[in-house]
C-alpha cells in the first residue's frame, strides 16, 4: 500500500469586518520622535534643561502658566474678575434693582 499524502489545509476565507493580519516589517528609524534638548523658562525666570519633541535642539520654551503660579497648584482663591467690562456691565444694568426689603 502507498501513503497518501496529508490533504493540504485550507486557509480561511477573511471575514467582512475583521482585518486581515500583515506581516511585520522592520521599523525604520523615522517611526520614533526626535527627543532633543530645550531650555524651559517659567514665569518668574527660573529655567531648567529637558528632553522634549518640541521645537529643535536648544530651542527654549517660555511658559505663561506654571506651577508656581496657576492656582491648581497653589491652591489659590477664585476671584471674580471683570474681563471684557462684563461685570460692570451687569451691574449698571441691573445694579439698582432691589428685591425685596434689604
Amino acid at each position: 500500500m502507498a501513503k497518501q499524502a496529508a490533504p493540504a489545509a485550507k486557509q480561511a476565507a477573511p471575514v467582512p469586518g475583521k482585518s486581515v493580519a500583515t506581516p511585520k516589517v522592520a521599523r525604520t528609524a523615522t517611526e520614533h520622535p526626535d527627543y532633543h534638548f530645550i531650555k524651559v523658562v517659567l514665569t518668574d525666570g527660573s529655567s531648567f534643561t529637558t528632553r522634549s519633541t518640541y521645537g529643535k535642539e536648544g530651542d527654549t520654551l517660555n511658559l505663561d502658566i506654571d506651577p508656581s503660579t496657576h492656582p491648581a497648584w497653589t491652591g489659590g482663591e477664585q476671584k471674580l474678575m471683570d474681563r471684557g467690562g462684563r461685570l460692570s456691565r451687569f451691574n449698571s444694568r441691573f445694579g439698582n434693582m432691589s428685591f425685596g426689603k434689604k
